[in-house]
């Protein structure tokens, strides 16, 4: 089992919409935050000590993340999708570059 994290910066509508996409992969447990101070759900710590593999949206959100969570991201994976916030939840769009950026990283987890 991976438990994959998702994070941009509001948790309305990329990382919401990738989790939804990969709760369904066999092998794969899915998580969602954003790292805006008015996000829907705010990243925690405990989210990061859960998470296997983190993924932000854009390069900000790898800064922003680092600056301040640097101490709980000892050794994890975090990988930078570089998907702009250009879409609505569940776009279709939004869900196949997901499935192809993100998907690579998440294909035979069991």
């Amino acid at each position: 089992m991976k438990n994959a994290l998702f994070i941009c910066s509001q948790n309305r509508l990329r990382s919401p919409t990738a989790e939804q996409v990969f709760a369904s992969w066999p092998g794969v447990e899915t998580d969602s935050a954003g790292l805006g101070g008015d996000a829907t759900v705010p990243l925690s710590s405990e989210q990061i000590a859960w998470a296997d593999i983190i993924f932000v949206m854009e390069k900000a959100h790898r800064t922003r993340l680092s600056s301040r969570f640097k101490r709980y991201l000892n050794g994890k994976r975090v990988i930078c999708l570089d998907i702009p916030d250009d879409y609505d939840y569940m776009q279709p769009e939004l869900v196949a570059i997901l499935e192809i950026k993100a998907g690579k990283f998440l294909r035979g987890s069991t």
